[in-house]
């Protein structure tokens, strides 16, 4: 029993080492290519991944869901973060102007979009609710990695926050609409649940974060340590999953607490930062590993309509978006592209979906799960193409 657990033992370090120093070396590709850190991380975990030479330990692919929570935690306690009053002075209309445009066009476009290929009423709304989200690690990470500090990086990073609201309350609505199409009694208490996840997380948040600004950061001053930090953090997204509320919501709103009212701080998310990076190469290549490419091998002719037509709203919502709040033409042109990254809140919506309505879960899941692959792998490559031109305006 010992020998087979040193066997486990040995590989799942060996991965996880590899894994890092591939990383490295991709981190550097990237710096030297047009192609994102995510996008190349991502292919390499395919590339090792059960589907093509299964090299990841079967332990290691199991922890992916805990990897991911984890890694998104951060995410959202860094966006949050972003959520400071000075950055948000000037850029609040036009954040939500182009926020909400750009996930309410998505889910018109491929709803009439699918509706014209033939399909079911109900599935096309339902598909149209799961085109609105994006995906705010690879975004996070392309900007990151991009080194460009400049109004469109901020506002895109402002806009990523919001998008997923709006994305999960298109959800609730939608979820409601089908069941009521359906003739199934009750179909408001889709609303309640959006409402409570989206409001359970924004109570969770500000709870967890109002004593974490005063308290933090005390013991070093100016300079809360890595326990603290982790220690909110897994706090808050524990909770949040016990709740079944957003951890991610309720991550963005603890990092825009703790950033607004902690004074004391020199800057209260370096301490994060300073591991992210780590979290952020296993979640892209274990996200990578655990792609279905064989989903692509079903999508067809309605599965490539669905790809158009998302990334046909986003760039229309978000050129609408731009329009009504007045912003300069590198937001109309660029931010639509710049938000093509989709991940894992679209399969979150499909999986709830599906349970609900498992009578579509045959149409639906091959078209979000292949639709998946392609957004998260060229997603970020059109980020970043985005974030480089705008800086160039």
């Amino acid at each position: 029993m010992e020998a087979m657990q040193l066997n486990v033992s040995s590989q799942l370090l060996l991965a996880l080492g590899g894994i890092f120093l591939v990383g490295l070396l991709l981190s550097t590709v990237a710096q030297r290519t047009f192609l994102p850190r995510a996008t190349l991380l991502l292919l390499f975990g395919a590339i090792i991944g059960e589907d093509l030479l299964n090299l990841v330990p079967k332990l290691l692919v199991d922890r992916f869901g805990l990897i991911a929570e984890v890694t998104l935690l951060m995410v959202g306690f860094l966006l949050g973060g972003k959520l400071t009053r000075t950055s948000l002075r000037g850029h609040t209309g036009i954040s939500f102007s182009i926020s909400i445009c750009a996930a309410l066009l998505p889910a018109l476009v491929v709803c009439l979009g699918m509706i014209a290929m033939g399909v079911a009423i109900e599935i096309a709304v339902l598909l149209g609710c799961f085109a609105a989200a994006t995906a705010p690690a690879a975004i996070l990470d392309v900007v990151q990695e991009s080194g460009i500090k400049n109004r469109f990086s901020e506002l895109l990073l402002l806009i990523v926050v919001l998008d997923d609201v709006w994305a999960l309350l298109l959800f609730g609505v939608g979820m409601a609409i089908v069941t009521s199409l359906n003739g199934i009694a009750g179909e408001s208490s889709f609303i309640g649940l959006v409402a409570w996840e989206l409001g359970g997380a924004v109570i969770l948040g500000i709870a967890i974060g109002l004593p974490a600004a005063y308290l933090t950061g005390r013991i070093k001053a100016g300079k809360p340590m890595l326990v603290e930090a982790l220690g909110i953090v897994f706090l808050c997204g524990g909770i949040a999953l016990w709740l079944n509320v957003s951890f991610l919501i309720a991550a963005i709103v603890m990092g825009a607490v703790v950033a607004n009212l902690a004074r004391h701080h020199d800057y209260p998310f370096h301490a994060i930062e300073d591991i992210e990076s780590l979290f952020m190469i296993i979640f892209f290549v274990l996200a990578g590993a655990s792609l279905d490419l064989g989903a692509l091998s079903v999508i067809g002719i309605i599965g490539g309509v669905y790809i158009l037509c998302r990334a046909l709203g986003k760039y229309l919502g978000a050129w609408i978006g731009g329009f009504l709040s007045k912003s300069g033409q590198d937001y109309k042109i660029w931010m639509g592209v710049a938000l093509l990254p989709q991940a894992g809140v679209a399969i979150g919506m499909a999986l709830v979906a599906s349970n609900q309505f498992p009578e579509y879960r045959q149409i639906m899941l091959p078209i979000v799960i292949a639709s998946t692959v392609v957004f998260e792998i060229i997603g970020p490559v059109f980020t970043g193409l985005a974030i480089k031109q705008s800086n160039r305006q």
